[in-house]
């Protein structure tokens, strides 16, 4: 994770997300860099539109949170009828 986490550092800051400035952020956290996880993580990010993943994850985190209330309902309403059985 501590890989993903240099690349978005360094989207945020608007820098270069390149296997020096990863590495870079890794070794400044006091971890052992791997060469071959930033190639990995360097490849795996050529194509991807940060920003649009970003917000495709805001929107599907959301989710959950705006079904809750819907979900409660139906439970409050199953929970009524029960009762209405032995009422």
């Amino acid at each position: 994770m501590e890989y993903i986490y240099a690349a978005m550092i360094l989207h945020s800051a608007e820098k270069d997300i390149n296997e020096e400035n990863v590495k870079s952020i890794i070794e400044a956290a006091g971890i052992d860099a791997d060469d071959a996880r930033i190639k990995a993580l360097i490849a795996a990010l050529e194509d991807v539109d940060i920003e649009e993943a970003i917000e495709t994850a805001a929107v599907a985190a959301a989710a959950p949170v705006a079904a809750a209330p819907v979900a409660e309902a139906v439970e409050e309403e199953a929970a009524a009828g029960l009762g209405a059985l032995f009422g």
